[in-house]
């Protein structure tokens, strides 16, 4: 339980929420690159005709991926139970404290989402 009373604690937890949310998001975004690479390299190939297969590229980038959501979804808990040793003193009367968690789970699923939509499309 904190005994600050001060509402710079809960701003500090939720701005690391979204210092993880930000880093989860980057993870992903070179995780698609990483994964899209073998596309691009399967195009300079000198046989662009053939099929595309799943090299270690898409491998590595889905991984990518997955550690993004994964790292959306642990940031979120992390900050639920930070938010469980605060006094409602120490949150603005007024302020949800829930956006954030709302966002890194959104992020979380949209990476989950499109570890599916990159199985589907090849």
């Amino acid at each position: 339980m904190s005994e600050l009373n001060d509402p710079r604690v809960f701003f500090a937890a939720e701005r690391t929420l979204l210092a993880w949310n930000r880093t989860s998001l980057t993870l992903m975004a070179f995780g698609f690159v990483i994964e899209r690479f073998g596309l691009f390299l399967h195009l300079l190939a000198p046989n662009p005709g053939m099929p595309v297969e799943r090299g270690i590229s898409f491998w590595v980038g889905i991984a990518f991926i997955l550690l993004g959501a994964y790292s959306a979804v642990a940031a979120t808990v992390q900050y639920r139970i930070v938010l469980k040793t605060l006094k409602p003193i120490e949150i603005p009367d007024g302020y949800s404290a829930n956006g954030g968690a709302i966002v890194n789970l959104l992020v979380a699923l949209l990476g989950l989402a499109l570890v599916a939509y990159l199985f589907i499309a090849q």
